[in-house]
């Protein structure tokens, strides 16, 4: 039997494709993997006619640009990643059983930097807190430490956290920064009087994520083998100085790079120059927790004299492949916690536990957790099934447990620990707040410039805020220091014995 020979553009375009395949090069394919003959041009009906809707090449294209983008995180949406290596310096036993801290283990890492109040392309310049989340693939399973720049939060309920959020966004009328939206809601929150002066230093405008430590910012527990509990908070501590912009530099930057924090990162890991932190941790007995004139517990706080132990270092060293795959579609929650580290009963942290794994089901996916970047390196191995995007989940006819078919042991070292509970459910504030010292020792351990800088910026601000909130604020920062308060209120040009008169009704 014999064929017609290809002529004119069908010729052509076999010519040039048996030349593509001569040179060795991999055919294109379409998502089912069938090759593409021709992607250049669109199949038309006549050389003027409408496109074809049997063209299966162009529909598909279209389709999957169409969907290229997941939903956008609601805070920190964008961020910066790297992959690296955790080693376990110290014999930490005594405090807990988790695998990721037996002495001279190393665990594979992925850290995910981020800006948080503003949108997935938006100038990295801006001042705002930093995120610090990194993702611990361990023996036991992915542990999650995600955490920020600074050591405190704003609030420390987090049933204030959709309107302290919120507050922060740019008006939803306008679509407009507005700071004054924010002052307005945290005059109601004293408490968030030390974080506020860490956000309008230069710690809000940090020069590069590799010359920034990291906090845990939460309480967490630490189980031993014996059931022992000890609470304990997390530090990275940076290797490589610390360094921030003052006004002037960040506005210059602003003007140069907006991509500076990401483009630092990458550059630096590309050419060796690898960056490095060390993990320290906090720790205290149950007991301790009733010796301070604060509650420990409270995100907005500092353990201060509480020494530091260092347990180990990380060391970033590769850069993602592919950013969307890995540093977007990565799914970091606090709720990823594995034998040995438990939640405290911080109220913060309790509601992060939820909403964290619950954004995360809604933007990634059902089976998020199953890419390669989020999946564990030990197997999963579970009843849950089916939702969209389902691979390699429940292969056998087993998927309820007990069963006498095939049994899914329990794991008795990954038993829960025990608090001794009394009294009544309630919905009540805290009892020990303290909201104004730690911010004031805060404003006495920055330099004369740094003072400066501060009282420049945040009085800057608040000056264009509204009167009744402008001077309540300036009551929580008065009453935290005087001179801070009193350099705030030059600058905002505001009534100096208004404000002591309201610094003298706050209880600390």
């Amino acid at each position: 039997m014999k064929f017609a020979q290809p002529t004119g553009a069908w010729a052509g375009a076999l010519a040039a494709s048996l030349l593509c395949l001569s040179a060795q090069a991999a055919p294109l394919t379409r998502d089912n993997g069938a090759p593409v003959g021709n992607n250049q041009n669109s199949q038309t009906a006549g050389p003027n006619g409408p496109a074809l809707l049997q063209d299966v090449q162009l529909l598909q294209k279209l389709q999957r640009f169409d969907r290229e983008r997941i939903p956008e995180r609601v805070v920190h949406a964008r961020g910066t990643g790297a992959h690296g290596e955790f080693t376990a310096t110290e014999d930490i036993s005594d405090l807990t059983l988790a695998k990721v801290f037996e002495k001279g283990s190393t665990t594979p890492v992925f850290v995910r930097f981020s800006t948080v109040v503003h949108g997935l392309h938006s100038p990295e310049t801006l001042r705002d807190p930093r995120g610090f989340a990194t993702k611990f693939y361990t023996a036991d399973g992915n542990w999650d430490l995600v955490g920020n720049n600074f050591p405190t939060f704003f609030i420390r309920d987090a049933i204030k956290f959709p309107d302290m959020v919120h507050s922060f966004k740019p008006d939803p009328r306008t679509n407009l920064d507005d700071d004054s939206r924010r002052f307005d809601f945290l005059s109601f929150h004293p408490e968030s009087t030390r974080t506020l002066t860490l956000l309008y230093s230069n710690q809000g405008t940090p020069a590069s994520y590799r010359q920034m430590d990291g906090n845990g910012v939460h309480a967490y527990k630490l189980v031993n083998d014996q059931g022992e509990v000890h609470y304990a908070k997390f530090r990275w501590a940076t290797l490589q100085g610390i360094r921030n912009f003052d006004p002037k530099e960040n506005e210059a930057m602003q003007g140069k790079d907006y991509s500076h924090l990401s483009r630092d990162l990458i550059e630096a890991i590309d050419r060796g120059d690898h960056p490095k932190w060390d993990l320290y941790v906090q720790v205290l007995k149950p007991e301790q927790l009733a010796d301070f004139e604060f509650d420990p517990l409270d995100a907005t706080k500092i353990w201060p004299d509480v020494p530091e132990r260092k347990i180990g270092q990380m060391v970033l060293n590769r850069n993602p492949q592919n950013i969307f795959q890995e540093t977007e579609q990565v799914a970091m929650a606090p709720a990823n916690l594995v034998p040995g580290i438990e939640p405290s009963e911080d109220r913060l942290l309790q509601g992060r536990l939820f909403a964290y794994a619950d954004t995360q089901l809604h933007r990634v996916g059902t089976n998020g957790l199953s890419l390669p970047i989020n999946r564990p390196q030990v197997e999963v191995n579970n009843g849950n099934q089916d939702g969209a995007m389902n691979f390699g989940q429940t292969t056998t006819s087993v998927n309820y447990q007990p069963s006498r078919r095939e049994n899914r042991e329990e794991t008795p070292r990954a038993v829960y620990s025990q608090l001794p509970l009394s009294g009544t459910t309630q919905q009540a504030p805290i009892q020990r707040e303290q909201n104004f010292k730690q911010a004031g020792e805060l404003y006495r351990s920055f330099s004369a410039k740094e003072k400066k800088d501060l009282i420049n910026t945040l009085g800057g601000e608040l000056a264009r805020t509204d009167d009744e909130a402008k001077h309540i604020m300036l009551s929580f920062f008065y009453k935290a220091d005087t001179e801070y308060g009193e350099g705030l209120t030059r600058v905002a040009k505001a009534d100096l014995n208004r404000v002591k008169t309201l610094a003298a009704e706050l209880q600390d």
